[in-house]
């Protein structure tokens, strides 16, 4: 009913808006408009100025983004500003799962931000499907701003000739329209069509996500017939470029769509966790600015736009992005007090005693062996399901859980998705093709002692995912319940060498085993099972046999706790080799990851 009222008062808004400035402009000889743009992305439930898994003060968050965002709206008019969110706002800090799945029955938190912020747009990112359609079906209803699609379309409706708003799914919008002065503006909104690549068909069922570049074609031919807009924007959750390639589609193709599809001014765009300004040229010749403020509401994306008139008609547009960082701006007091029962709320669940733990635990020991960190993920893995093995990946670069009690805050360190829990049949030729994949992206082939053991990129130490890796780190996969060694001399595809079965029996190539992994992987995630073992895609779901109807941090949290006290120790069972030059590379590496 809130919604309805609210999206009432925004159409008599615009209506006014309309018969006071569209009539004036037509009869001004020359006209100039200025407005800004201000986009969000990533924001992974970095709402408030206190990180609830670290237990500390934040840098950035929505709460000190809203500040400078009410400096601009003064500045330019509220009228004057365009404020819009790129999606994967459902996942992250311990508050949205809190809102998700603890106090599902309130309004969800995520809507209740994005409404108290006034955004005029919203598109769905892939973690924001990734709850599955009670969470996020509701939180579309409670979203009072346009929520956008246009390439999230029910299942009948996927890769359909033309245009209709009718096809998109429940609840979303294609495009949404704005006007400022008279001036109108189109921001069609965009999600990768990856998803069924990392998410079960469970989770999306009666969905189809569509190819980027032709839906925006369709989207952008429509709206020009349509609406006949001044400007078209694009709202994509979407990376620049690579990732996931496939001959249907790509994860990130924001720039293939700037290239590809003449009649974008901005395109305003995230997912990649990266920061982006820069202009691409379409094939027409036109200039498109794509700007991309990174995540976890570090920085904010703004376009400051200044059009001239003549007689009425558009003869000058000029745009200019920004990247502003507001990891250090004053907080909104008044917006942590409006949710300070909330903030609270959330600091008591995760201040519950989970168990305990005898040692302290790090993320950063995963890159170079076995880790204590890593392997008691494996072995609670194996303990949950019966699994012959396991497969796991590092989930964050530089972590730390500290000896003594463990807290609810300590489970979203450990664990930092929601994925499920899966257990697949692999063979023992597909498990060591698909470690080979993993440690193909993990480590380099030495040919020298003084070689680095790892595969680094400096220009990557900026890219959240990948953190001076070449590759992203959440695909970095090892086994437990196998004995096995990794040699950094031997080509790609030729570095492992599984022993034995962790027990002492055999392994053996031909025989089928249970193999344990989170959801992200057994749907294809990071196509380490398609890519490197070989195992078909529409096939995957052939050899599930079994997964959790919960998430997999759910599960691990309820064997802590049933364990009560656990004293992390790391396996032993891989290692890296030749040792003597190994060792010295990886210290070597570890210093110019981690410094000393």
């Amino acid at each position: 009913m809130q919604k309805n009222r609210d999206k009432m008062k925004k159409f008599i808004s615009i209506a006014i808006a309309l018969l006071c400035t569209t009539l004036p402009m037509m009869g001004q000889t020359t006209k100039t408009v200025r407005f800004k743009v201000i986009e969000t992305s990533d924001v992974h439930g970095h709402f408030f100025p206190y990180d609830f898994m670290e237990k500390k003060p934040l840098k950035g968050t929505l709460s000190r983004a809203n500040t400078y965002i009410n400096k601009e709206r003064q500045k330019y008019g509220k009228d004057h500003l365009l404020l819009i969110d790129n999606g994967d706002i459902l996942q992250g800090q311990p508050c949205v799962y809190w809102s998700n799945y603890v106090m599902p029955e309130n309004e969800n938190l995520a809507a209740r931000v994005i409404n108290y912020m006034n955004y005029d747009a919203e598109t769905v990112g892939n973690h924001d499907v990734e709850p599955g359609h009670k969470v996020y079906d509701k939180w579309i209803r409670e979203v009072c701003c346009p929520l956008l699609g246009a390439n999230i379309v029910k299942k009948e409706y996927k890769n359909a000739d033309v245009a209709r708003p009718q096809h998109v799914y429940t609840g979303l919008q294609p495009y949404s329209v704005h006007y400022i002065e008279g001036v109108k503006i189109c921001v069609i909104g965009m999600l990768t069509p990856a998803i069924p690549n990392w998410l079960n068909e469970s989770i999306w069922k009666g969905i189809e996500f569509e190819e980027m570049t032709s839906c925006a074609r369709k989207w952008v031919k429509y709206i020009k017939e349509t609406e006949r807009p001044d400007l078209i924007f694009g709202l994509f959750h979407s990376g620049k470029d690579g990732g996931i390639v496939t001959p249907d589609y790509e994860e990130n193709a924001t720039a293939a769509v700037a290239r590809e599809v003449p009649g974008f001014d901005i395109i305003f765009f995230g997912h990649d966790h990266q920061v982006h300004n820069e202009w691409i040229t379409d094939k027409e010749g036109k200039q498109v600015l794509i700007i991309d403020p990174s995540c976890w509401a570090q920085n904010i994306a703004e376009a400051e736009i200044e059009l001239t008139y003549e007689k009425g008609r558009l003869t000058k547009k000029d745009i200019k992005g920004e990247i502003v960082s507001v990891r250090d701006e004053e907080v909104d007091e008044q917006m942590v007090a409006h949710f300070q029962k909330d903030i609270d709320a959330v600091k008591e669940y995760v201040g519950e005693k989970i168990g305990r733990f005898e040692q302290p635990i790090y993320t950063r020991e995963s890159f170079f062996g076995n880790s204590a960190f890593t392997d008691l993920i494996h072995n609670l893995q194996l303990q949950i399901t019966g699994a012959d093995i396991s497969l796991n990946a590092p989930l964050s670069f530089n972590t730390t859980i500290k000896a003594g009690d463990v807290t609810m805050a300590d489970m979203f360190k450990l664990y930092r998705f929601e994925n499920l829990l899966f257990v697949l049949r692999m063979t023992g030729e597909e498990i060591r093709k698909h470690l080979e994949y993993s440690y193909d992206m993990w480590t380099n082939t030495m040919t020298s002692p003084e070689d680095h053991a790892l595969r680094l990129n400096d220009a990557s130490k900026e890219d959240q995912q990948r953190t001076g890796f070449q590759y992203y780190t959440f695909n970095f996969d090892s086994a437990s319940g196998i004995d096995y060694e990794v040699d950094l001399t031997k080509p790609d595809g030729e570095k492992v060498r599984i022993l034995q079965m962790s027990n002492g029996e055999p392994f053996d190539e031909q025989k089928w085993y249970k193999v344990a992994m989170n959801s992200y992987r057994a749907n294809g995630g990071g196509e380490l099972l398609t890519h490197g073992a070989g195992i078909p895609k529409d096939s995957l779901d052939a050899r599930v046999l079994f997964h959790t109807d919960r998430d997999q941090r759910h599960f691990l949290t309820e064997e802590i706790r049933r364990m009560g006290s656990v004293n992390p120790q790391p396996n032993t069972n891989w290692k890296f080799v030749p040792e003597e030059w190994v060792k010295p590379a990886l210290e070597r590496d570890r210093k110019l990851l981690f410094g000393k």
